[in-house]
């Protein structure tokens, strides 16, 4: 499984304790979510809204690419 770095924007930086970037385990962005979901319990509920699918006002990015232009949350994340 991939181990990744993710940047946390600072209005989310309360559920990391203030951590600006943690490491999370997945090999698509949808497994990387859940894999921050299940460090900091309720960070999911602010990336995706009810419908599972990436909120209009966040922007994810795998590399330099927006995931909206990719597969979306089945972008596959760097090995």
């Amino acid at each position: 499984m991939s181990s990744v770095s993710v940047r946390i924007p600072t209005i989310l930086r309360t559920y990391t304790g203030g951590d600006a970037e943690v490491k999370a385990e997945g090999v698509t962005l949808r497994a990387v979510v859940a894999d921050l979901e299940s460090s900091y319990s309720g960070i999911s509920a602010r990336i995706l809204d009810d419908n599972g699918k990436i909120r209009r006002f966040v922007n994810v990015y795998v590399g330099d690419e927006d995931v909206r232009f990719a597969e979306g949350l089945d972008t596959p994340t760097p090995e």
